[in-house]
C-alpha cells in the first residue's frame, strides 16, 4: 500500500511541476505493480536506469549523426578555455553519475529525497529534471567526505 501512496504523491508532485515524465513513469509503475505478476516490474528495476541512460546518450549524440557536429567542430572545442572547461565538467559530472548511480543500488531508500530535490528543483527553480544521478553522485561524494 505504501508504494501506491508514495508513487501517487509523486504523481501530483510531477503534474505539479508540469513535469511529464516523473508523472508518467510513476504511473506506468503504479501500473505495473497492479499486474498480476511482478515480472515487468522486477526488469524495470533492473534495466530503465541503464536503458534511459542509453536514450538519453542517444539524444545527445543525435548532432553527429545528422551532421550538425564535425571533427573540425570537435579540433575547435579542445583549442578553446570554454571547450576544455567543458570537457574538465563533462568528466566531473560523468563521475558522479557513476557515484551515484552505486549509491543508489546500495541505498534505494535516497531516491525519494532526491526525486523530491528535484521535483521541488523543476516546479519552482525551472530546473530540468535531469539531476537524479548526478544528485546521487554529489551525495555520495559528500557522504564519503563525512565518514
Amino acid at each position: 500500500m505504501d508504494a501506491f501512496i508514495i508513487l501517487a504523491i509523486i504523481i501530483a508532485l510531477g503534474i505539479f511541476s508540469k513535469n511529464a515524465a516523473v508523472w508518467i513513469a510513476s504511473g506506468a509503475l503504479i501500473v505495473f505493480r497492479l499486474l498480476p505478476n511482478e515480472q515487468l516490474l522486477n526488469w524495470t528495476n533492473q534495466y530503465a536506469v541503464k536503458i534511459g541512460i542509453a536514450i538519453l546518450t542517444m539524444g545527445v549524440l543525435a548532432p553527429i549523426a545528422l551532421g550538425k557536429i564535425t571533427i573540425a567542430n570537435l579540433l575547435d572545442t579542445v583549442k578553446s578555455g570554454a571547450g576544455i572547461l567543458a570537457i574538465i565538467i563533462g568528466i566531473g559530472v560523468a563521475y558522479l553519475g557513476g557515484k551515484g548511480t552505486g549509491l543508489l543500488a546500495a541505498q534505494p531508500q535516497i531516491v525519494t529525497g532526491l526525486m523530491v530535490g528535484t521535483i521541488i528543483g523543476v516546479a519552482f527553480f525551472r530546473g530540468v529534471p535531469v539531476g537524479p544521478l548526478i544528485a546521487a553522485g554529489i551525495l555520495a561524494l559528500f557522504a564519503n567526505l563525512l565518514k
